[in-house]
């Protein structure tokens, strides 16, 4: 059984997503935080720096945001991020400038949001690239026949001016998809077109990205979230509309607990509490420690009080295969974003290093965000790169 359990007070909001009462997915929203990623503007460049290949751009926030040559230039693979670098950014955008943007990084105390001109409108079943020719598909979705299907349905059915990323929720589905396409086609025409009827030199938001808890419900669609249960009428109505607006949340039951503290349920909080340790213990008596810096998370795994047979190299994959398992847990529990370097205990066995390899991706396709394992490098350190959920737990 799979559960929403939200818990709101004055300040913030608790969403824990939760699996026959186990913990697999927490998230804090401050109340006070205007969350903006994904949120879409006309802004104004106000600053063109060439040193940097970059500008800054008003978009009407308290700090300019920041955007790059290679977000400014036309996507052409949604898997790379290549761009000829001989261009010089002077000439592909001025000051005083309007440009369409979308916030793909949240601002800090010390950064201004990080933008792009290529646009992403997540829907169900899809997420919209107007104007690309790219059509690629998720890669949890691994049957070829139905990768062929869908890639196909979506094809006949997307403007040619567009282009799409097909969400692991279409799996199966048809007609569903042919609606969704319809509809989030229909979005970013109306988004595009006041864009174009702006007169005034200023900033604009244009189209506001779902909160928090709405972008859970509609990336859960396969998931099948049988109940949610909060404590707050205000998001319970919020939550019933959007219940009643969507056919696929139909069998989803809202349940309201009058109480201050929700999260006794099922021991959350003793889970919770988990989530902001440094080390883990693993069921063998080994440990790893995750450190988060700004550039990167680093997890060290060890051996701790492990000591296994008289074969090393066995005690010690040993210890690795179970922190595999938990690595992939934790980063999705804590929604680790960017670079993540893994410090395994040394293996003299190339088929070793394999099997781990193929274990941690293999875990990792539980997880629904983009993970990319990159593989040991010549330190023998394990290189990943995970997309994060949602940019307050950064």
């Amino acid at each position: 059984m799979i559960e929403l359990i939200i818990q709101s007070n004055n300040s913030q909001k608790q969403i824990a997503l939760v699996e026959n009462g186990k913990l697999v997915e927490y998230y804090i929203e401050n109340n006070e935080t205007n969350r903006k990623e994904g949120n879409i503007y006309v802004g104004i460049v106000k600053d063109v720096v060439k040193g940097m290949q970059s500008a800054f751009v008003d978009i009407g926030t308290e700090k300019n945001s920041f955007i790059h040559l290679k977000d400014l230039l036309p996507k052409i693979d949604e898997t790379k991020e290549k761009y000829d670098e001989t261009i010089d950014i002077s000439n592909v955008v001025k000051v005083g400038q309007k440009i369409l943007v979308q916030v793909k990084r949240d601002s800090n105390e010390k950064k201004g949001a990080r933008v792009s001109s290529h646009i992403n409108l997540p829907s169900k079943y899809i997420a919209l690239m107007p104007n690309t020719n790219i059509l690629t598909i998720s890669q949890k979705i691994e049957d070829k026949k139905e990768q062929e299907r869908l890639i196909n349905l979506v094809k006949n059915n997307l403007s040619k001016e567009n282009g799409a990323i097909i969400r692991t929720s279409a799996k199966g589905k048809d007609k569903e998809i042919i609606e969704d396409i319809k509809n989030v086609e229909e979005k970013w025409q109306k988004i595009y077109n006041e864009s174009k009827n702006i007169n005034e030199n200023a900033p604009k938001l244009l189209y506001k990205s779902e909160d928090i808890v709405g972008k859970i419900l509609i990336d859960l669609l396969d998931k099948k979230v049988e109940r949610i249960i909060l404590n707050n009428e205000q998001l319970a109505k919020k939550l019933k509309n959007i219940i009643d607006e969507n056919k696929e949340f139909k069998n989803i039951k809202i349940e309201m607990k009058n109480q201050e503290n929700i999260m006794n349920i099922y021991d959350l909080e003793k889970q919770i509490e988990k989530i902001n340790a440094r080390k883990i213990w693993l069921k063998c008596g080994g440990f790893i420690t995750i450190d988060k810096t700004e550039a990167l998370t680093a997890i060290d795994v060890n051996t701790g009080k492990y000591t296994g047979n008289k074969n090393l190299e066995q005690t010690v994959y040993k210890v690795n295969q179970e922190a595999t398992t938990e690595i992939a847990k934790q980063i999705k529990l804590r929604d680790i974003g960017g670079i993540i370097i893994i410090d395994y205990i040394d293996m003299q066995k190339q088929e070793n290093k394999d099997k781990i390899e193929e274990l941690l991706k293999e875990e990792l396709k539980k997880d629904r965000s983009k993970t990319q394992v990159e593989g040991f490098t010549k330190l023998d350190l394990m290189e990943m790169t995970r997309k994060h959920i949602c940019s307050h737990n950064e």
